[in-house]
């Protein structure tokens, strides 16, 4: 551009800035066309790169050049625009811009820096190889301290685009150069030296993920550095942490980052240069708990909470903290440094539960803001609070009982200091006292076990009932978090404590739900009436209950959406509990958790809690008929009326609906048949809302689970009824619906086939004709599962003419494919392994063994996906992964059925394994403590789950290995419509296998020897170990 052309450039970029919207927005557009014009690029880094020109359009001019050059600089990319700018334009650009990298203005040089790395995630190093060496003479100039700060500023925003092709040759060059700054703290500030750091970590970190695939060549090149490095690190760490020093928080933020790495990626490296770093990082550790006290526990604030560097790095002490503790988690959890810590781990968790310890600022949000309390103490992500019971429990996880009676024995001279504390009139000792419950409760678990198993030195049942008597029911407005976390805690340990204890303890929660005492409080009562009222007495409760009920439903009106999770849970657990006296309270709660729902509608949390209470109503004694009498009235206009209706409210009562019907008597199912059953079968028909025909679905299913054959005779026509409910099957199996509308057919379809089989009989070709259709345009994983498991369930119906069943499937066409057993074959063995639930998983496997068994002449024609081929060596990119799509193998549909028939065994195998033994978890990330291990070590697997290889397994261990898929489920999911009228669900696994492995090799050996060929060795070995039995 000319020079009058520059000139209209400042003016135009002056005008952005102006306080007038109009000539702002005329600018911006004048802008915009200009930067389509050559020379556009070269015009920006000119005003950024001119240092007599005002910062504001310096800084202004860099933020636009990096936007322009991500629109035009590299053809073919994703948010490329035209034109391109000419070679001759990025060379004046990149030169301009490295020039202006020593600016003195930190937040020009960071604009500057910006601007560079966009260029070079384009053409570095291939189309600007002069980029490094610029940067490495700049960082060497230390009479230059600007050039510096501009260098590793710009190395730092690269270093988060290096690859594994890049780092082993940049390292050695660039490593001895950060050393120097870093090592030099009367030449260079900790903010540069931070910087410096900051690089060192992101390719230290590049480097770990390297180590996988390159594991001798990442070592040899960090043997030399390391012992320099942690020296370094140690003289960082040796001195107190200062207080009010953010800088010096910061380098030392850095360097525990640093030194994680170096020990989860070279663990055995650094294991003999750790020592120097131990007595420093205590140091540190330490030293930074009281600044930590004064600061943010007793202090009023963190005075840097919410600072960041120019580089948008957090300054704040609990970022530090965190950081310290995740350096600590990477020690405790390695099996090579564990060793140093044993010594002092008393001292370690003794520390640690100091740092629990409520800050001010914390007692000042809860108390103002109940919902933020509840938010902060549901929420397990990124606070000193998670972060130290992270710690925590991995100190126990690593060091076993000697942890625990750590643990204990902290806690336990934690609690005898808050009371000295009390004694004397301190005005904080409750704080020690509440983190120490803090950590019991976060290790709870852990705890119970030990306690209950007796190995223990300390008793854990006397610390806590010396906690409740000292603390429960007296000062409970002078220290609600107190009270609150006892509520919350001690009730996770119900079983240790004894029941006169324990009734007192509950007692005061039912007592505090009902008094006027801080909120906080009433959350933690709530937290402890839903963990301990299912197990308490019953008979002794009843005098209670009436005043429970009538405290929770004054709690539920004064409820933000926060709290009423947590008032909803505990009204359904007093519920449960009441259980026959529900009836004489159902009148007074019912409305109430109704106008919830119904106000909390679109709110899916909320309304699915409201719901689990309605249930718990509809399932005590005597509720159910004057629940539904009073449901029904309501919800019948809703769903004759559906367009008229505000957001989620038909999705919500079809919801209500359906679990009205679950488990309901016969005369419940019709009443409810009678109101509803016309216009859900309208909703599926008529509505577009995905949502809505889900729900209507799955209310559709459970009246046919509910009315079974008597349903066709509750309408008067059942010939209309039975046409309603195939008119329901062909729009949801319609081959053009989106997927999600069709989400819940194979629940529908399998309701219909179990109750309605003489009624489905003459329609059987057609619904397999559209399963096959609807399949092929399926994008969800999980309907094409469900649609498999209709087949599957077919497969069964057929039985013992599976054969027919397979003729019929080759009769029936199928796009691009032979036929739909073809089709269906394919898809089934490659989606099998992808197929959840017990139920589901039980009735696909044993139709697979029936399919197999028929030894049909078909089966052996198709040939199916086989397993996965490796063909990528190396670190397996992005770009790589692209160019090099997965390759699977191919093989004969019989031999794929066997393998999936044992993979299915050895999940058995395995999970037996893991119940019967205390397998240690793999305590290192580092690769180098996994040796190769050839694919014969599968045999491992039939070994350790008690059997020898090939030896015959005990009765015990087959008990087991059938438990692993036939344990009742409890927990109400969705396979309990599927499997709770299903014979098949009976069925023994485990067993199941068994029999038909042994009857399979016996019929056919031949066959089956052939077959067994195609499996892997650990396949051959399950199957193995049942024929021996």
């Amino acid at each position: 551009m000319a020079d009058q052309d520059q000139q209209w450039l400042l003016n135009c970029l002056t005008a952005t800035l102006d306080t007038s919207q109009e000539v702002r927005s005329f600018a911006e557009a004048s802008l915009n066309q200009a930067s389509l014009q050559p020379g556009f690029g070269g015009a920006l880094s000119k005003v950024a790169a001119n240092r007599e020109l005002p910062l504001g359009l310096r800084q202004l001019a860099a933020v636009l050049l990096k936007q322009f050059v991500k629109k035009h600089w590299q053809e073919g990319e994703e948010n490329f625009e035209h034109p391109v700018v000419s070679s001759d334009e990025k060379e004046i650009i990149r030169r301009l811009l490295l020039l202006s990298l020593d600016d003195s203005n930190r937040k020009i040089c960071t604009a500057i820096s910006m601007a560079v790395s966009s260029i070079a995630h384009y053409d570095w190093p291939e189309d600007w190889p002069d980029l490094l060496p610029f940067l490495l003479k700049l960082i060497n100039d230390q009479t230059n301290i600007n050039g510096v700060h501009g260098a590793l500023r710009c190395l730092a925003l690269l270093s988060g685009d290096l690859d594994d092709t890049v780092v082993p040759k940049l390292v050695p060059v660039l490593f001895p150069c950060l050393h120097t700054i870093v090592s030099s703290p009367q030449i260079y500030d900790k903010p540069l030296r931070t910087k410096a750091l900051s690089i060192v970590y992101s390719c230290t970190s590049m480097l770990g993920v390297m180590t996988g695939v390159y594991k001798t060549e990442t070592s040899n090149l960090m043997m030399p550095m390391l012992k320099p490095w942690m020296d370094q690190f140690s003289t960082i760490l040796e001195h107190p942490v200062q207080s009010e020093d953010p800088d010096d928080w910061s380098i030392r933020m850095e360097v525990l980052k640093c030194l994680n790495q170096f020990v989860q990626n070279f663990p055995s490296l650094t294991e003999t240069e750790f020592k120097v770093v131990v007595g420093p990082l205590w140091q540190t550790f330490v030293s930074s708990l009281r600044v930590y006290e004064l600061s943010s526990v007793e202090g009023a604030d963190d005075p840097y909470e919410g600072r960041y560097d120019s580089d948008g790095a957090e300054k704040s002490l609990e970022s530090f903290v965190i950081q310290l503790f995740e350096f600590l988690l990477t020690i405790v959890g390695s099996r090579r440094l564990a060793k140093v810590v044993a010594n002092n781990l008393r001292e370690l968790v003794y520390y640690t539960i100091a740092f629990l310890q409520i800050t001010e600022q914390q007692v000042h949000t809860w108390s103002l803001d109940a919902n933020q309390y509840v938010a902060d103490e549901d929420d397990t992500t990124y606070s000193c609070r998670v972060s130290g019971a992270l710690l925590l429990e991995e100190v126990v996880s690593s060091y076993g009982l000697e942890g625990i009676e750590a643990i204990i024995d902290a806690a336990q001279k934690r609690f005898n200091e808050s009371q000295q504390g009390k004694v004397a009139g301190s005005a904080v000792w409750w704080r020690i006292r509440e983190a120490t419950i803090f950590a019991l409760a976060s290790l709870s678990e852990q705890l119970l076990e030990a306690e209950v198993s007796g190995m223990t030195r300390i008793s854990l049942r006397d610390l806590l009932e010396r906690l409740i008597a000292e603390d429960i029911g007296t000062g409970v407005d002078e220290y609600p978090f107190l009270h609150a976390r006892l509520f919350s805690s001690v009730a996770k340990f119900s079983s240790v404590i004894s029941h006169g204890v324990l009734e007192h303890f509950l007692y005061a929660a039912i007592k505090a739900i009902g008094m006027d005492v801080p909120p906080p409080v009433k959350v933690g009562a709530c937290r402890a009436l839903f963990q301990l009222l299912p197990g308490a007495n019953k008979e002794i409760l009843q005098p209670h209950l009436m005043g429970l009920f009538s405290s929770l439903t004054d709690l539920l009106n004064q409820a933000s959406d926060e709290t009423l999770h947590l008032v909803l849970e505990t009204l359904q657990a007093a519920i449960k509990t009441a259980h026959e006296a529900s009836a004489a309270i159902e009148p007074i709660i019912s409305p109430i958790i109704l106008n919830t729902w119904a106000s909390h509608v679109s709110d899916p949390f909320i309304s699915i809690d409201a719901v689990e209470v309605l249930e718990a109503i509809k399932n005590a004694t005597g509720c159910v008929r004057p629940l539904v009498s009073r449901i029904l009235p309501y919800i019948g206009p809703v769903l004759n009326n559906p367009q008229q209706q505000p957001d989620g409210l038909v999705a919500g009562s079809l919801d209500l609906v359906t679990m009205l019907l679950k488990n309901s008597p016969s005369d419940v199912v019709k009443v409810v048949y009678d109101v509803c059953f016309d216009p859900v079968i309208r909703i599926v028909l008529q509505s577009d809302d995905y949502g809505e025909m889900q729900n209507a679905t799955e209310c559709l299913a459970a009246i046919i689970a509910g009315g079974k054959q008597e349903m066709l005779a509750w309408g008067g026509d059942s010939g209309y009824t039975m046409r309603s409910l195939l008119d329901v099957a062909s729009r949801l199996l319609d081959p053009d619906m989106e997927s999600s509308g069709s989400l819940f057919v194979g629940t529908y379809i399998l309701q219909l086939i179990l109750h309605l089989p003489s009624q489905m009989a003459p329609h059987i070709r057609d619904l397999v004709a559209a399963l096959v259709r609807r399949l092929q345009s399926c994008q969800i994983t999980g309907l094409r599962s469900s649609l498999l498991l209709i087949f599957a369930r077919l497969v069964h119906m057929s039985a013992p003419n599976v054969e027919q069943f397979i003729d019929l499937l080759v009769t029936v066409p199928a796009k691009d494919y032979d036929n739909s057993f073809v089709y269906v074959m394919s898809e089934w063995a490659k989606q099998q392994g992808e197929i959840q639930g017990a139920y589901q998983i039980k009735v696909t496997t044993t139709a697979l063994a029936l399919l197999l068994s028929t030894r049909h002449v078909g089966l052996a024609k198709i040939n199916v996906q086989g397993h996965l081929v490796k063909t990528i060596a190396g670190i397996t990119t992005r770009s790589k992964a692209k160019s090099t799509p997965d390759q699977w193998t191919v093989m004969p549909l019989p031999a794929k059925i066997l393998a999936l028939l044992a993979d299915v065994l050895i999940e058995i195998q395995e999970q037996v394994a893991i119940g019967n033994d205390e397998l240690l978890p793999l305590q290192d990330s580092d690769w180098e403590e996994i040796q190769a291990e050839d694919v014969e070590t599968d045999q491992d697997l039939v070994i350790s789950s008690g059997a020898t290889s090939f030896g015959r397994p005990t009765y015990e261990q087959l008990e087991a290995m059938a438990k692993v898929f036939d344990e009742n489920q409890e927990d109400g999911d969705e396979d309990d419509l599927l499997s709770g009228a299903d014979p098949l669900n009976e069925i023994n696994l485990a067993n199941y296998l068994a029999d038909f492995f042994v009857k399979f090799s016996h019929s056919d050996r031949q066959l089956f020897d052939h077959l067994c060929q195609s499996l892997t060795l650990a396949q051959q070995n399950a199957i193995q170990m049942i024929l021996n039995r």
